[in-house]
């Protein structure tokens, strides 16, 4: 008597198509989502094979996607497992998967740093540091000064940039479009980082990017000019992180997104109102405003040393 397995959906697809239809659901307003996604998809396709059944995927597989990341800190396990969770609860709903490959992955617990900012000072050596790329300080300038997330920045085109009145319009969490305005030392450099382009993305990457295959990029994310893709966010990240290790005193560096929650904070404690912070960050509730411009430990320092009964006093 022979013995007839079950089929395990309604119907199944080849994982690389199944990953494919996943994140052609996010459009241009989430495309730093639909990157960080994608960089923890190719390593579950590199793991299971992109021709094997969407099907046959098991906690097993999971496991070995996640090993990648195991000795990271836990806000990055967290990341790529969300992503690995997304992608299970999309394959169920489409009857690709029955079980959840997904559920042995505890997320773990983080700890959080009360006090996020960088010293002005401490970013202001890292600004000017001649060992970095033109486009790196550009970029770090005006993800400070702007106080806008990084995937908006990176998203810019040339077309978007006012620089008359030193501003550019970004596409927001949701797909609304806003201002976001810079200062001085961003309007000096950026007509040395863009040297007379008119199109093309802002920030370019080191090479050309692919026209053909899996990595083929979409024409709006290449400069027509030199043929050259848009700088992605994980490689604006590491850049950074490696940049500020030589300015940390830790020896651990910074992210990107702690550029935006410096300059929050650094205009909180200049003494800007909440609703003059709003403006600038384009949160929509003042709760959520809260977590970027609480004052911390230069605050605390400095009245600290303003109270202190044996400090020299002027007349």
């Amino acid at each position: 008597m022979s013995v007839v397995a079950l089929p395990v959906g309604g119907h199944t697809v080849p994982l690389g198509v199944a990953v494919d239809r996943f994140l052609d659901r996010f459009g241009a307003s989430q495309a730093g989502t639909r990157l960080a996604y994608a960089e923890t998809l190719g390593r579950l396709r590199a793991v299971a094979g992109d021709g094997s059944s969407t099907a046959t995927l098991t906690p097993e597989v999971f496991e070995r996607v996640m090993a990648r990341w195991d000795t990271a800190a836990a806000n990055t396990f967290n990341k790529h497992r969300a992503a690995l969770c997304s992608f299970a609860a999309y394959a169920r709903r489409q009857e690709w998967l029955i079980d959840d490959p997904a559920r042995r992955l505890e997320r773990r617990k983080t700890t959080r740093t009360r006090d996020r900012a960088v010293p002005a000072a401490r970013l202001e050596r890292l600004f000017v540091d001649e060992r970095c790329a033109l486009r790196e300080r550009v970029l770090w300038r005006m993800l400070y000064e702007t106080c806008a997330r990084a995937e908006e920045v990176l998203a810019l085109d040339v077309p978007d940039l006012d620089c008359e009145f030193r501003r550019a319009l970004v596409v927001e969490k949701g797909g609304d479009r806003a201002y976001v305005h810079w200062a001085t030392p961003t309007a000096r450099l950026l007509p040395r980082l863009l040297r007379g382009r008119e199109q093309g993305p802002v920030f370019l990457a080191d090479r050309r990017a692919p026209r053909g295959g899996r990595r083929a990029v979409a024409d709006d994310d290449v400069d027509p000019g030199t043929g050259r893709g848009r700088l992605s966010y994980p490689r604006a990240e590491y850049l950074f992180k490696q940049a500020s290790k030589l300015h940390d005193p830790h020896g651990v560096g910074y992210t990107l997104h702690q550029l935006r929650h410096s300059g929050l904070t650094h205009l909180a404690a200049a003494g800007r109102s909440a609703a003059e912070l709003q403006a600038k960050s384009r949160h929509r509730h003042l709760g959520t405003l809260g977590i970027y411009v609480a004052l911390g430990e230069a605050t605390a320092a400095r009245i600290t040393a303003e109270a202190d009964p044996h400090r020299r006093r002027r007349r």
